[in-house]
């Protein structure tokens, strides 16, 4: 169940738009950090009285120790006129309306001609993949689709910012309840077309945001959700890329080597799904095409050049290089398929 507690602003810490990040003070005197989906709150000042959602932090789960802003006493009324009458977060006291693109670009319909599309399972991943596409294949365009598997708000992902401005994805498209894209899609299957249809993607990269839930069972996490990405991405008339996880530095034996949930999504896709040949770890898995390639990728000189410093679950590349390594393969071979 969730926890609501009080505080007060005492200094903004970060403005992008749509997100404030904010330290507090609560009710006890401690301080503390919370961030404000201000789309959906509005924006805070100090000496603002917040209502936060305590629950995660309390939990000790993966958010960086950041309350969420639930909602600010200070003001009175927050009105934020929508575009139509499309609902994300449906059902729910945040429920808005997000629009949804669909209704003004029907070529989301059509056929995505051999699109190469990377489907990922971590969101760290997706920085790796677009930093190889962008080193393999310039002057091509990559757009980034964000299922609703993890976080919801775009916005909340510095990664997401970080590869815009670099100029490394072109544009991006919150699907299901994610919502703060470029463009707002009610299912995958339209975000994919919108994606190449309307941004004129030449490839795409599909990822759910920060926040990827695990169980430790086979079927119990939101990464299985990449099977059945991948055989739309196919069904769709794409060229669907399985993005392998994999890592020589996480200390849980069932992500070390070659990880059981890309082992479970590989097992649950009806398509054979590509797999990039130059992945360490490619020749272990079943059911896929393993392409090709065998091009030497330095992982760690293309996240430099592309000047990322991306981690991931808090491990850099070279203390987690097989992990990098496989997602970076996943971008080069788009980029070859496109010729590049």
């Amino acid at each position: 169940m969730p926890t609501f507690r009080s505080a007060t602003v005492t200094e903004i810490l970060q403005e992008r738009p749509g997100l404030q990040r904010v330290a507090v003070r609560m009710p006890d005197g401690v301080s503390a950090r919370a961030y404000a989906l201000t789309a959906l709150t509005g924006e805070c000042t100090l000496g603002d009285q917040l209502i936060l959602n305590t629950t995660a932090v309390e939990l000790q789960l993966g958010t960086g120790g950041w309350h969420v802003v639930h909602w600010n006493l200070s003001l009175e009324e927050f009105i934020s006129p929508g575009p139509d009458h499309i609902m994300k977060l449906r059902y729910s006291s945040l429920q808005f309306d997000a629009g949804t693109d669909e209704l003004t670009h029907p070529e989301c319909d059509l056929p995505l001609a051999a699109t190469p599309v990377v489907v990922c399972s971590v969101h760290s991943q997706v920085a790796a993949v677009a930093a190889a596409f962008a080193h393999f294949a310039p002057g091509k365009t990559l757009a980034y689709v964000m299922t609703d598997g993890a976080s919801l708000p775009l916005v909340i992902s510095d990664l997401i910012w970080d590869l815009q401005s670099r100029q490394l994805i072109a544009g991006t498209v919150t699907a299901g309840h994610a919502f703060g894209g470029d463009l707002e899609a009610v299912s995958v299957p339209s975000a994919l077309g919108l994606a190449v249809h309307t941004l004129g993607a030449d490839a795409v990269v599909v990822c759910m945001g920060p926040g990827v839930v695990g169980t430790g069972t086979a079927l119990g996490t939101t990464a299985v959700e990449v099977a059945s990405i991948l055989d739309t991405v196919s069904a769709l008339g794409g060229t669907p890329i399985l993005c392998v996880r994999a890592s020589s530095g996480d200390p849980r034996p069932r992500h070390q080597g070659l990880s059981h949930h890309t082992i479970t999504i590989a097992s649950l896709t009806q398509c054979s799904p590509w797999v990039a040949g130059t992945s360490a770890t490619a020749s272990d898995l079943s059911g896929v095409r393993i392409s090709d390639a065998s091009a030497v990728i330095d992982a760690a000189e293309i996240m430099d050049s592309a000047g990322l410093t991306t981690t991931t679950m808090g491990r850099t590349v070279s203390e987690d290089l097989l992990f990098f390594e496989n997602a970076v393969a996943a971008g080069a071979l788009a980029a070859e398929m496109l010729g590049a």
